[in-house]
């Protein structure tokens, strides 16, 4: 097979590609989350984990790695149409012998946006440590905290943000339509806007594993879960509302329990 050939057998194949390195990644990102969450629960977290104690610098770029690698197995399977698509519309603009992107600068630009995110929650959590709130098990200590994350991401299902933010994101084709930018700068800065889409549609749910449990696997999981099929469903906009109406429900009984 000649050289040519070669490279457009490989482009042609760039779907099957593209979602083989998004499954690599997300199933690396989630054995490095099982990983942790094993050494969490036989206490043994001196190296992989944030001592209870007051933590320094390495404690805090270690628990900042947890949130990018947790962000990137639970966001990463719900961003794949996005990125697929992405990988498409490039495959035909190199058969065109136009302008082609790696996709992987589009993906990286989603998960800077994540990684952006990751250190919000890094920071939320060192504070949440320091003022007694979160248990060894990083799960919060108050009701009224618990109660009030729950109360307050119930309604945030319900709001005129959540409900743009997550149109984008159910959208794909519309999205790369109207946010089109041509070059590598251009496949970063979309990704990075599709990623802050994303972060403004879920950023309230992820604040929830501080109510279940930052490194509660069956937590993350349903979260991981409960995303996909927000983005994916048609009917995914009402099972967000309703799931904020459980949510708000839930966080009023926890707060009265309290």
């Amino acid at each position: 097979m000649s050289a040519p050939s070669a490279l457009e057998a490989v482009v042609k194949r760039d779907r099957l590609v593209v979602a083989a390195g998004l499954f690599s990644i997300t199933a690396l990102s989630w054995a490095y989350t099982l990983y942790l969450a094993w050494r969490m629960v036989g206490m043994d977290m001196n190296m992989a984990m944030p001592r209870v104690e007051t933590w320094g610098p390495v404690e805090l770029l270690l628990l900042f790695l947890m949130w990018v690698v947790m962000m990137i197995a639970m966001m990463t399977p719900s961003a794949a149409p996005m990125i697929l698509l992405f990988a498409s519309i490039n495959r035909k603009r190199k058969e065109r012998e136009a302008p082609f992107v790696p996709t992987a600068v589009f993906a990286g630009g989603y998960l800077l946006a994540w990684t952006s995110f990751s250190a919000v929650a890094t920071l939320a959590q060192w504070g949440l440590h320091e003022a007694a709130l979160l248990s060894p098990m990083m799960v919060s200590t108050s009701s009224r905290l618990g109660g009030g994350l729950l109360i307050a991401a119930g309604l945030f299902q319900w709001l005129p943000w959540k409900n743009a933010c997550l149109r984008h994101c159910r959208s794909p084709l519309s999205f790369i339509t109207t946010e089109w930018r041509e070059g590598m700068s251009g496949a970063l800065a979309m990704g990075l806007k599709h990623g802050a889409y994303c972060a403004g549609c879920c950023w309230a749910l992820m604040a929830l594993l501080f109510v279940g449990g930052v490194m509660n696997l069956f937590w993350i999981a349903g979260l991981t879960i409960f995303v996909l099929l927000e983005k994916t469903l048609a009917a995914g906009v009402w099972v967000g509302r309703a799931a904020g109406v459980a949510l708000a429900l839930f966080g009023v009984w926890v707060v009265r329990a309290g």
